[in-house]
């Protein structure tokens, strides 16, 4: 027996030496397995917060498209309108000349109008003026002319 020579009470010493190191092994083990854990628990926690944020980033993906799609149909219906306003424009710049040719004509029948009422007036008096002159031949006595 090598040991015979060291006496039991540093046997006893350094077992219990032994004994503390591996208790403060056993604690450093322990401790660092909890470090360990809290790691895979942050680690798992900081998956799952990615995977909300994926999630979120989807949602406002597809959030964005709607908006798109939104902003596609009011653009298109503003392309109609304007066009609608287009047509109206132009329908009503035909009614307008539609309408100033109407007055012109108008006033092209009135002046004829006058005018053929003018002539009336002056044939009137043509006729009236012959009657006249037809009643007082009729009052001249008549000449023989044998």
């Amino acid at each position: 027996m090598p040991n015979d020579h060291i006496p039991s009470e540093q046997h006893r010493h350094q077992a219990e030496g032994v004994r503390e190191k591996a208790e403060d092994g056993r604690q450093d083990a322990e401790q660092r397995r909890g470090i360990t854990e809290g790691h895979r628990i942050s680690a798992e926690s900081a998956r799952n917060e990615a995977e909300r944020f994926r999630r979120l980033a989807e949602e406002a993906r597809e959030v964005r498209d709607q908006h798109r799609e939104a902003l596609e149909i009011v653009r298109k219906e503003r392309e109609l309108l304007r066009e609608a306003g287009e047509v109206a424009r132009t329908a009503s710049e035909e009614a307008r000349t539609a309408a100033e040719a109407a007055r012109l004509a108008a006033m092209d029948a009135l002046h004829v109008t006058a005018e053929t009422l003018h002539a009336t007036l002056e044939h009137m008096k043509v006729v009236e003026e012959m009657r006249r002159t037809l009643r007082d031949m009729q009052d001249v006595p008549k000449t023989d002319s044998n």
